[in-house]
Parts: C-alpha cells; sequence; structure tokens
C-alpha cells in the first residue's frame, strides 16, 4: 500500500490533470461558439458542428503573466459543395485572430 506521501502526490497530479482537461474544455466550446457565431453572422454553412485544435503554446498576456494560446480550425461551405477551412486562435477567453468567411471577419472584428 503507498505510503502518505505517494497519495498527496497522485492527487496532486489528478487535479492538475483535470484542470488542464477543463480548461482545454472550455477553450474549445468558446471557439465552437464563435465559429458557429461568425459562420451564422456571414449566412454560410458551418460543416461537422465541431472545431479541431491544431496549436499550443505559452504566450505573455497583457499583464505580463504566461498564458496558453490554443489554436483551432472549422470548415464551412458557402455553396453546400465546396469546404473552407477557417482558424482562429483564443489566449484564455479573448479572440486574438480569426480567418475564415470574409463577412463573417468583418463582424467578428467588430466585437
Amino acid at each position: 500500500m503507498p505510503d502518505f506521501p505517494v497519495l498527496i502526490a497522485l492527487m496532486i497530479a489528478g487535479a492538475a490533470g483535470y484542470a488542464w482537461w477543463n480548461a482545454a474544455r472550455a477553450s474549445a466550446e468558446r471557439a465552437a461558439t464563435v465559429g458557429r457565431n461568425a459562420c451564422q453572422a456571414a449566412g454560410v454553412i458551418w460543416l461537422d458542428q465541431s472545431v479541431h485544435a491544431n496549436g499550443l503554446r505559452l504566450r505573455r498576456q497583457a499583464d505580463g503573466r504566461l498564458g496558453l494560446e490554443r489554436s483551432f480550425r472549422f470548415e464551412y461551405s458557402e455553396d453546400g459543395v465546396h469546404r473552407h477551412v477557417g482558424q482562429l486562435v483564443l489566449h484564455g477567453e479573448e479572440l486574438v485572430r480569426f480567418s475564415g468567411p470574409a463577412r463573417a471577419a468583418q463582424v467578428v472584428a467588430l466585437h
């Protein structure tokens, strides 16, 4: 049976893993909301109803602290036949970069 310090270390590792997973899910949900709203604003079809994480890096926040910047991609179609790729980058909850439907990029930039 593991002794007390090992159990504490396992509990801390488990809590850190859960916090990492929870932050990743929250970012993916935020990215999906941004992608869906951008496609709706542009009048295009948001394909597959999902976003896909494709990047993660450390970056300084406005206050100087390090934070995670997560990149996502999504697909949309203007005519229901041809697929186009949109991309967005979130730094925490803040949208820092967006490329996608042209009409939506104008709307997203205003918010």
